[in-house]
């Protein structure tokens, strides 16, 4: 009976983890290969600019939510699979490459919704005429933090299904 319980514990956290997973990868995908795109586009009106704003501000609710409950249930996980969060002694290589990459996302994503994403908003209120070259930079490296994180969260999900296989 108990081990029925856990059984059906362990599935329910793989799926939160799993459906986290998903929400953020899933919509940061669409976000960055579709949605952004279009934006850039030269015939994106302004109605749809403030509509991608408006999506991308309210998919940081999804992707916030989606880090506590991954940071909520990995751990549980690991602990799961005889493995000590506090000790990375014994983890298989694949697990710290999964975690590693899973820092620097969310560096990237702290760095991005902190910092970068209100510097650019402010400095997209300026004239391009009137923008130094610091800020010209930070604009453009401000567009290479999603796509990179895209990149990222890929590699995650390859480490995460060849750790479900090993």
């Amino acid at each position: 009976m108990i081990g029925e319980v856990v059984a059906a514990m362990t599935v329910l956290l793989v799926w939160l983890h799993v459906l986290a997973a998903v929400a953020w990868i899933g919509g940061t995908i669409f976000l960055s290969v579709v949605l952004a795109p279009l934006v850039r586009s030269h015939k994106a009106a302004p109605e749809f600019m403030a509509l991608f704003r408006l999506a991308a501000r309210r998919f940081r609710v999804v992707v916030w939510s989606a880090i506590a409950l991954l940071l909520a249930t990995g751990p549980v996980l690991l602990h799961q699979r005889g493995l000590s969060v506090l000790s990375p002694i014994g983890w298989p290589q694949v697990l710290r490459i999964k975690l590693g990459l899973v820092a620097v996302l969310l560096l990237l994503t702290v760095a991005h919704d902190l910092l970068l994403g209100p510097a650019v908003r402010r400095i997209s209120a300026l004239s391009v005429g009137a923008r130094t070259r610091w800020e010209q930079t930070l604009v453009r490296l401000a567009s290479w933090v999603p796509r990179v994180g895209v990149l990222l969260a890929l590699g995650v999900l390859f480490a995460a299904v060849m750790l479900a296989r090993s």
